[in-house]
């Protein structure tokens, strides 16, 4: 009893409770921080800050007027349009009014020196103020703060990019991926849902086109990858794209049709059926002839009549064999048929034939479709040779 007793006492002294009551203030301030930076937080902290500004920025001004002219009102102004919320940014705004107000009475009339507060100076104070408050109320409208608003689209972008990530494959087989979207942004419409099925046996990949191009695409895909990631080892292979198909009908977009096309794949036999929805044909290389061989299956574009039929196409993959599925943005633009598109692919492809295709798909997409304005992916299956290293 006598240990206990000690034991809280030496808890509760002095050093004891200093020690708790930092800790306590270090925690809240890193919350509350956290909470600033993820836009749930208040904005008291920045508005007292810009609030501070103000009044030394109009005490320069009134010392060294050169130097320090009476504009500089507008650096805190517009740090508060990108930091306040709306309410908080009236208060900024009566605060560097007044500060205007004082440095006119004190540095006099603007018609005995340049660098006095002239009507050009309240005129862009003032616009400054007008566009500040237009983006603060833009902002609490949308409901996305500044602070968060670049890493949300960076979410978005990783989120796609995790999504379409292929899982790993048994030894004696290689997969691999490139994406290109149009015009060098970061968001596309082609995206890759993929999963192994049935205990792992089967690889089960959906490669999907949407409709439109770059961002005006990303956020439909990346609903759209959800959605799919989701049925996606759900339902049986041939109910796949007619449930997809369903959920783009029930969309109601104005432009909400995509092509997609779903690979399921024996991983122990080779054997698989491809099935298509106005998405352009696989491509299978053949070890014993060396020769490319479209592998095309019947569909309508999802998202466009409800009821659609898929039908698939059948193939098997033979040690050394590769299947080659893409995107219309690789093989198809205005100046050039799919025909003519897919030769070339196949021609450029031809190259890695003896080497392996190991880092094959960023490289054919560079040769054939470098500067393509539409956004482009291809998808690598092998099945290598018992002598072709891993």
């Amino acid at each position: 009893m006598a240990s206990g007793r000690e034991r809280r006492a030496a808890a509760d002294t002095f050093t004891a409770r200093m020690k708790k009551l930092v800790h306590r203030v270090r925690t809240g301030v890193r919350k509350s921080a956290v909470d600033y930076f993820r836009g749930d937080g208040s904005d008291w902290v920045a508005l007292a800050g810009l609030m501070l500004m103000i009044p030394l920025i109009a005490a320069f001004s009134m010392f060294d007027e050169v130097w320090f002219a009476p504009a500089l009102l507008v650096l805190p102004i517009v740090a508060g349009g990108l930091l306040l919320r709306p309410a908080s940014l009236l208060a900024l705004y009566a605060a560097a009014a007044t500060a205007l107000i004082v440095e006119s009475v004190k540095l006099g009339p603007y018609t005995e020196g340049p660098a006095r507060v002239t009507p050009g100076t309240v005129l862009v104070v003032a616009a400054c103020g007008f566009f500040g408050l237009l983006i603060a109320q833009f902002r609490s409208r949308v409901g996305v703060p500044w602070r968060r608003g670049g890493t949300m689209l960076f979410d978005l972008r990783e989120r796609i990019r995790v999504q379409s990530k292929l899982p790993q494959l048994p030894a004696g087989w290689h997969r691999e991926m490139a994406l290109r979207p149009a015009g060098g942004q970061s968001f596309s419409g082609d995206f890759v849902v993929a999963a192994r099925t049935n205990g792992g046996r089967t690889l089960e990949v959906v490669l999907t086109d949407v409709s439109g191009k770059g961002m005006d695409a990303g956020s439909r895909a990346l609903l759209l990858s959800g959605a799919f990631g989701g049925l996606l080892g759900s339902l049986p292979p041939h109910a796949f794209l007619p449930a997809a198909n369903g959920y783009l009908l029930r969309q109601d977009w104005d432009e909400g049709f995509a092509t997609s096309i779903h690979l399921v794949l024996d991983l122990d036999s080779g054997d698989y059926e491809l099935f298509s929805a106005g998405h352009p044909p696989g491509l299978q290389l053949s070890a014993g002839t060396g020769r490319w061989e479209e592998k095309a299956s019947e569909g309508p574009l999802l998202g466009v009549y409800d009821g659609a039929q898929f039908d698939p196409v059948k193939g098997s993959l033979r040690p050394g064999d590769v299947l080659m599925l893409f995107t219309d943005g690789l093989v198809e633009t205005s100046d050039r048929d799919i025909v003519e598109g897919i030769d070339r692919l196949t021609g450029e492809a031809d190259r890695y034939v003896s080497g392996g295709f190991h880092g094959a798909a960023w490289h054919l997409i560079e040769a054939v479709a470098k500067d393509v304005n539409d956004d482009r992916a291809l998808l690598l299956i092998c099945r290598e040779g018992s002598t072709t290293p891993r």
